[in-house]
């Protein structure tokens, strides 16, 4: 666990109120686990250690334990940023006081071009998997762009054939969409479709409760642990094949545009970002200085 409780002398009633708040705004079960990991901390080490109800908080305070965050907890910038964000919202919304953002403001941090798989690595991966259940989940993400969860939450209904497409709902942004199916794909997902017993509901069902859909933590370990055998760059995993999808459809032609629909980004800021991983040779893009006549060669 990322936190130390030292005892259970905080009052429920903040975290019960704090989770009520998140279901009220309809929020997802995954960022309740989420906020709910840094609000039990905070209130933690206000009760505990200051030994102080959180609507006598001052804002020093808060920057203290922001400090103390990052300091014992070895935070990154990114995480502390998130941290700051569930206080907003637990200030506003759970103890209706206003919220300052000059009082405690976000931090920089670095950002990093994710890893991205080359189609020879890919074919390795897929052309390697043990079972036809993984090499179809794996094929769906590489040839769909699809996230580990959309995968896991596919149902026999949303292979449209006769399109050649697939409807993607419950995504991340809460906003059904539409992405491409490839024949390949379909191949692999036929074959397995046959040999798994004819799924009609979930495409990808729990092996011990068919009722319920795969576990994304279960073909995450999978696609990890092949990664290993193969001994792949360790940056490698299932959102890895998304970013391959991404970039090597930009690097064939496709527009930005056009990218950010079969991604299902909010904003087409996260979709420049393939522009940087493409490769400029693929595009055909090449340095003004390899296109002057003459040599430069000392006589």
């Amino acid at each position: 666990m990322l936190f130390h409780f030292k005892g259970d002398f905080f009052d429920d009633k903040y975290l019960d109120s704090f989770r009520e708040m998140i279901s009220l705004r309809g929020l997802t079960d995954h960022t309740l686990k989420n906020y709910c990991t840094y609000i039990r901390a905070y209130l933690d080490y206000f009760t505990n250690i200051l030994h102080k109800s959180p609507e006598d908080v001052s804002w020093d305070e808060l920057r203290d334990y922001i400090r103390w965050l990052q300091k014992f907890r070895d935070l990154s910038d990114r995480t502390v940023n998130c941290a700051i964000s569930q206080l907003r919202f637990f200030t506003l919304y759970v103890l209706h006081k206003p919220w300052d953002d000059t009082q405690l403001p976000m931090r920089k941090f670095d950002t990093y071009l994710p890893y991205v798989l080359t189609r020879n690595e890919v074919q390795l991966f897929l052309g390697s998997l043990p079972t036809l259940k993984q090499k179809a989940m794996v094929s769906l993400m590489y040839s769909s762009g699809l996230r580990i969860g959309e995968v896991c939450r596919l149902k026999y209904g949303d292979i449209q054939r006769s399109s050649m497409r697939i409807h993607v709902s419950k995504t991340k942004n809460r906003s059904d969409r539409y992405t491409l199916l490839s024949q390949r794909a379909l191949d692999i997902l036929t074959e397995y479709w046959y040999e798994y017993d004819r799924p009609m509901d979930w495409l990808f069902s729990a092996k011990q409760d068919p009722l319920r859909p795969c576990k994304t933590a279960v073909l995450n370990r999978q696609v990890l642990e092949h990664r290993i055998k193969l001994n792949l760059n360790s940056k490698l995993n299932c959102h890895s094949f998304r970013h391959a999808f991404a970039t090597h459809l930009y690097e064939s032609g496709t527009d930005l545009l056009t990218l950010k629909e079969l991604l299902g980004h909010k904003s087409i800021n996260s979709t420049v970002i393939y522009v940087h991983l493409a490769s400029y040779a693929s595009r055909k893009i090449y340095s003004p200085f390899d296109q002057l006549n003459g040599g430069f060669t000392n006589d």
